[in-house]
């Protein structure tokens, strides 16, 4: 067999479009991901961008680097599956304490929700910085007022929290069922009408249980500990 047969050389579709070809170019050079509206205003050419995107992220799906959408943006990244091979290492500036990611975890699932009510939650007073590191990570921001007296500062979760996370939309969390049978939570001591829902978590007994929320750091924080190993 000759050494021109044994070679396998990778080749790219030789049918891939002109526009294809430039909206590919455009989500490589940008410095973040970038939504329909963005790509099309770029283009400056009245086209289905969708159909675009579908192509280019079914020609990406088998290789080193893939098309992804996430929270309505797309981008390319390195196939999730190949990440342990990079030889780049990512260090985290600021290691997230334990009160940095609860407070994650509750406003997570009780959105939007006041400093105050995140505090009756956990059962303490905010640590100094502790709101202020996830807003400075911005994984979470100010999101209007609650119409209560003091008119307190409501929070949610951003997209750059779904993107961290590798999340669609804030439904593909696990839900209370989920977090349960995983040994997180105990639902014993959950009201499952309002866990979730933009209401709060409020104690149903009188003795003092351990934080329902202490645990989820094996979610959230699993993510963490990569970036910085």
């Amino acid at each position: 067999m000759s050494k021109k047969n044994d070679l396998k050389i990778l080749k790219f579709p030789s049918n891939i479009t002109q526009l294809e070809r430039q909206v590919e170019a455009i989500l490589f050079a940008a410095e973040e991901p970038l939504d329909i509206e963005s790509i099309q205003e770029k283009i400056k050419t009245k086209t289905d961008i969708s159909k675009i995107l579908s192509s280019l992220e079914k020609q990406y799906k088998n290789r080193g680097i893939n098309l992804v959408c996430i929270a309505k943006r797309w981008s390319f990244r390195t196939a999730s599956n190949l990440a342990k091979f990079m030889n780049i290492q990512a260090f985290a500036k600021k290691k997230l304490s334990k009160a940095a990611i609860e407070t994650l975890a509750i406003i997570v699932y009780h959105q939007p929700v006041t400093r105050s009510e995140i505090e009756e939650i956990r059962g303490v007073s905010f640590a100094t910085g502790t709101l202020e590191i996830l807003l400075e990570l911005n994984w979470v921001r100010p999101s209007g007022r609650k119409d209560i007296p003091g008119k307190p500062i409501q929070y949610v979760t951003t997209d750059d929290f779904l993107s961290h996370f590798n999340l669609q939309k804030l439904s593909d969390l696990p839900n209370i069922e989920e977090l349960a049978s995983a040994g997180l939570i105990d639902n014993a001591n959950v009201n499952t009408s309002i866990f979730g829902t933009g209401k709060f978590y409020k104690e149903q007994l009188n003795e003092k249980k351990e934080n329902i929320y202490s645990n989820i750091d094996d979610m959230l924080g699993q993510s963490l500990k990569s970036d910085e190993e």
